[in-house]
């Protein structure tokens, strides 16, 4: 066994790539052809410890391409590597501003000017949720939508336009070994970590002669002061980082037992509102009827006071003929 350090950290990873001849025969293995002439692009200023950008880091190539027909295409390799799956905007915006950059262009006869194609690799230290492949191509065909035919000449219009990409799950790489370049993407397996997460540790005899100089360039990188160093910075702060993402969780975990309490009483109260209103809506109902009680009470009342009236002059009239009966009983006797 052999110790290498780990290219899952951004300082290594560049570390590895810096190197012309390795950078070659590291990305030529996952292009399956062969890069001619491969030229670093720095695009971004980056300081090793802006928190903001340590999640995800990007390298971009311009590279001379032979394909499998012998012929010679010039495009862009643009690399992205990512700790979290929530980095795909970042991935979006920065996709965008390639395609976005004038200086992404190259010039043919007669000064005429054409877009780079971009070819995009994403290394993930996540893993998707469909799929267990640990390396994934997205190859572009062009398709006669009336007869299904494929069209094998390329566009100019429609390379500048689209790319190809590769999508890498380092979770998934662990003991996947099926092809030579599973075999060299190995160096990402995390499963060959021990005590110490900077290096892994390999058999050397594992690995196909024409990527030994992958190997010793990892090698080198543990020998390398600022590399080790530069390892213990992002273990400083992606441990920050991960506390934080512990205290905002726990504090959207308190947010949301707090929104799902107050959405509780809200229902109390709403169901507390509508047992007043049913309660408001009978005690309407009750003075109604006893105003309507009230109101037939005092038509009874009048009537009453109606028929006592009429009662008193019937009394009345009775005794004024009981006097004019007496008068004339007294007149016969006399």
């Amino acid at each position: 066994m052999i110790q290498i350090a780990n290219p899952i950290y951004d300082v290594v990873f560049k570390y590895l790539l810096d190197d012309n001849k390795v950078a070659k025969i590291f990305l030529s293995a996952i292009l399956e052809e062969e890069i001619v002439e491969l030229e670093y692009r720095p695009k971004e200023v980056r300081t090793e410890t802006e928190k903001s950008t340590l999640t995800v880091y990007r390298m971009d190539f311009s590279a001379k391409i032979k394909t499998a027909e012998g012929d010679h295409k010039l495009v862009i390799i643009e690399i992205q590597k990512a700790k979290y799956h929530t980095d795909i905007m970042r991935f979006r915006k920065y996709l965008g501003s390639q395609y976005a950059d004038p200086n992404n262009m190259y010039v043919e006869e007669e000064g005429v000017k054409y877009a780079l194609p971009i070819i995009s690799m994403y290394f993930l230290g996540h893993s998707l949720k469909h799929t267990e492949a640990p390396v994934i191509k997205v190859k572009r065909n062009y398709i006669d939508m009336a007869t299904g035919e494929e069209l094998k000449e390329k566009e100019e219009f429609i390379e500048s336009l689209t790319h190809d990409s590769y999508v890498i799950q380092i979770p998934k790489l662990k003991e996947k070994r099926r092809n030579e370049l599973e075999m060299l993407l190995s160096i990402f397996d995390q499963g060959e970590s021990r005590s110490n997460n900077h290096v892994l540790n390999i058999r050397e005899e594992d690995f196909p002669e024409k990527y030994q100089s992958v190997i010793r360039r990892l090698q080198r990188a543990i020998a390398e002061t600022k590399v080790r160093d530069t390892m213990d910075l992002e273990d400083e702060i992606l441990g920050e980082l991960e506390d934080m993402g512990r205290t905002i969780a726990k504090k959207n975990e308190i947010i949301e037992e707090s929104k799902k309490e107050i959405e509780e009483k809200e229902k109390a109260l709403q169901v507390k509102d509508k047992a007043l209103e049913e309660k408001d809506k009978a005690l309407e109902e009750k003075d109604k009827a006893l105003e309507e009680k009230d109101k037939t009470l005092e038509e009874k009342d009048k009537t009453l006071q109606e028929n006592t009236k009429i009662l008193n002059k019937k009394d009345l009239a009775i005794k004024e003929q009981e006097k004019i009966i007496e008068e004339l009983k007294r007149r016969l006797e006399e």
